[in-house]
């Protein structure tokens, strides 16, 4: 059931307010990366210690995009990302004044409310910019931010960090907050589901227990040889046991979080899939292995940390936000399924190129495959998944695909350190001097994508995603003309 209203909407302001949402969720997601050595010597604790408090923030950000978008197609999506933006804000402040690793870690977890930031924009994109090119486009720069913010939030984060301390980071994290916090309140209109519910919070329960045990699995089996593997096994249990639970309380509610039927239809299963695997065989390629490769002094380029950022990942995050905005106006008329198959076999074919780049001493094969994948996987495989997550979600749940699919996000850039280092692991030669290891890291990752590709032919395509051409054709097949329709509105 669709609701059509006559009120007129300022979309520039609307996009900066989403946007500064975007934007501000991403410098808590990266700004810290470089930042994290500073964060171990002015806390005087341990590397492991502030990881940890990495993994509480990816994680806490993971089980809050469970529910927080239902809950925003219920009680109102402005009054839920400006409470998520809020808790960010408030979350960046509590760690700017962290003297200890337990509140920074405390701190982690309360930013990681906003976790549904982006997929929630892209909800609220869609009530208000109906047409399918428009739609595309912007939707192409929200997501594209999801990169990086072309590589300048992690150089800054660096250098805030050496010459201001850790706490200078959070307190650009908060301010960015609070700027996007104002405007999401001032300039965004507010929307709800046609369709009237309760929350289902018993549902809630065993779900986030279920997808949480299964990430901090994820996060401890990606410790390899010092991972403790019991436990490991253990949280998968918990996991499926948990869901289990979640499937029987599901069927017998009235108000269902997520109705069992859709987890079983293809449009469900098949995009989740797909991203997970796509994540799985992107993520910790570009953000581990490839830097790694360049900062190698044995087999590897020997760049510092700094260079290697402007080599690899600032043309990678760079790339990424060119595209976007190309990508998803090309997808208005393409199709979001056909655009994203596009990329996916654009980074394929990327990391095959990769395979000869290492060993070799050319810096510019190594840029160049770091911009080929800033294209073809953040600036359109990536943007083509979060735009199906919007397209392929029920009228009745606007906001339980989206935020399905940005669990599986989640997902798969836990499985993906925990897959491809695994890989690299027992393919490196013992002495360590070879370059076998990374071959097989990036050779896995290529496999893995291709499993990606196979899986997305099972994506169907979203009805009233794109503009498509009502043709009539002569006798003989030939078309005659065509007559373009455009998407209506089906989310409010």
């Amino acid at each position: 059931m669709s609701e059509i209203t006559q009120r007129r909407v300022n979309v520039t302001a609307l996009m900066t307010a989403l946007l500064a949402a975007c934007m501000a969720f991403q410098l808590n997601a990266s700004m810290l990366s470089p930042a994290l050595v500073t964060v171990e010597k002015e806390l005087n604790t341990t590397s492991a210690a502030v990881a940890l408090t990495q993994t509480a923030f990816f994680t806490s950000a993971a089980l809050f995009c469970l529910f927080l978008p239902r809950l925003g197609d219920i009680i109102g999506r402005k009054k839920v990302l400006g409470g998520m933006i809020l808790a960010l804000t408030i979350g960046s402040v509590v760690a700017a004044l962290a003297q200890s690793i337990e509140v920074l870690f405390l701190a982690r977890l309360i930013q990681g409310v906003a976790g549904p930031t982006i997929a929630l924009s892209l909800i609220m994109l869609r009530v208000e910019v109906r047409e399918p090119k428009r739609y595309g486009t912007l939707l192409g720069v929200l997501t594209a931010v999801n990169g990086g913010i072309a590589g300048v939030d992690a150089i800054a984060g660096g250098y805030l960090a050496q010459n201001h301390g850790f706490a200078s980071v959070f307190w650009v994290m908060a301010i960015a907050g609070a700027i996007a916090c104002t405007l999401v309140i001032v300039a965004v209109p507010e929307s709800v589901s046609m369709v009237k519910e309760k929350m289902d919070w018993v549902g809630v329960v065993p779900l986030v227990i279920s997808v949480g045990t299964l990430l901090t699995a994820f996060n401890e089996a990606g410790k390899l040889a010092a991972a403790n593997w019991p436990l490991v096994g253990g949280l998968i249990v918990v996991a499926v046991v948990a869901f289990a639970a979640f499937w029987k309380v599901e069927n017998r509610t009235a108000h269902p979080l997520i109705a069992t039927y859709l987890l079983k239809q293809r449009s469900t299963w098949a995009l989740l899939l797909t991203t997970l695997l796509t994540m799985t065989g992107v993520f910790a390629v570009m953000n581990g292995i490839l830097p790694a490769l360049a900062q190698d002094g044995v087999v590897g380029f020997g760049m510092g940390a700094e260079v290697s950022a402007w080599w690899t990942l600032t043309p990678y995050a760079l790339a990424g936000l060119v595209i976007g905005p190309f990508a998803g106006r090309l997808a208005g008329s393409w199709g979001y399924a056909k655009v994203m198959r596009i990329g996916t076999i654009g980074s394929v074919i990327a990391l095959a190129l990769m395979l000869p780049v290492i060993g070799s001493d050319s810096r510019l094969g190594l840029l160049a495959v770091s911009i080929l994948i800033g294209i073809t996987y953040a600036g359109i495989s990536n943007v083509m998944l979060s735009g199906l997550g919007v397209m392929l979600s029920p009228k009745e749940n606007p906001g339980f695909l989206p935020g399905l699919n940005a669990g599986a996000f989640n997902l798969g850039a836990g499985l993906s350190f925990a897959v491809i280092y695994a890989v690299q692991t027992a393919t490196t030669t013992p002495d360590g001097t070879g370059t076998e290891g990374y071959t097989g890291g990036v050779t896995a990752g290529l496999v893995i994508l291709l499993l990606a590709l196979a899986v997305s032919f099972l994506i169907p395509k979203p009805a009233d995603a794109e503009t498509v051409a009502d043709a009539q054709t002569d006798d003989a097949g030939n078309q005659l003309s065509a007559k373009p329709v455009q998407a209506t509105a089906a989310l409010r």
